[in-house]
């Protein structure tokens, strides 16, 4: 008669590792979203808001906001014993971009947060994973008090190709943030096992 191993004998799971960005606009709550999710205690580079910045960073819509992430938030998730997540939050400030690029090194897909009230300001993220081909899904961060509209109604104001996932979330919400992130994993992956169009001549 043929045993199978016991649980005892089975060698542990080495896992995927994979990188996930979380970007937007300045506060649309992408320190929120990492810290809401991570299994770990998140690494964030926060510092106070000053006069000094006040040219340069657009407060419409958060004034209440007093800290702003200078480099980026980093936290970690296990969606299965065999695939971990890596999230790296990309500051939002047009004057930290320079540090995009870096971040966006060895990426699988990234999520855009959004925020119905300024959704001009994740213009730039959308373009930014377009034009690198990197797979993405706009998440609408659900504030307080914002109008909801239908998915649909996001993926034609921010002019989406049809197979980009538009989901509604709550940053703040663990089981919500997870489905976003299992959303941009599937998005990617059936992106990478895609059939290429032929070459032509």
């Amino acid at each position: 008669m043929a045993f199978g191993r016991s649980s005892r004998d089975r060698r542990p799971v080495e896992p995927v590792t994979l990188k996930i960005l979380v970007a937007g606009g300045f506060g649309v709550g992408k320190t929120t979203m990492v810290g809401a999710v991570s299994e770990i205690r998140p690494l964030r580079t926060e510092e106070r808001l000053t006069e000094a910045g006040r040219p340069v960073d657009d407060l419409e819509g958060v004034e209440a906001k007093t800290t702003t992430t200078v480099a980026m938030d980093f936290g970690r998730i296990t969606l299965r014993e065999d695939l971990v997540l890596y999230l790296f939050g990309t500051p939002g400030q047009d004057r930290f971009w320079f540090l995009w690029d870096e971040l966006a090194q060895g990426a699988l897909g990234a999520v855009v947060l959004a925020d119905t009230r300024r959704l001009e300001d994740c213009f730039a993220a959308v373009d930014y994973f377009e034009r690198r081909a990197i797979p993405f899904a706009v998440a609408v961060n659900c504030f307080e008090g914002a109008d909801l509209f239908p998915t649909g109604t996001v993926q034609a104001a921010l002019d989406l190709d049809p197979e980009v996932p538009v989901l509604l979330c709550d940053a703040r919400d663990r089981s919500s943030v997870r489905d976003v992130l299992v959303a941009v994993v599937e998005h990617a992956l059936a992106r990478v096992d895609a059939p290429r169009e032929p070459a032509t001549t």
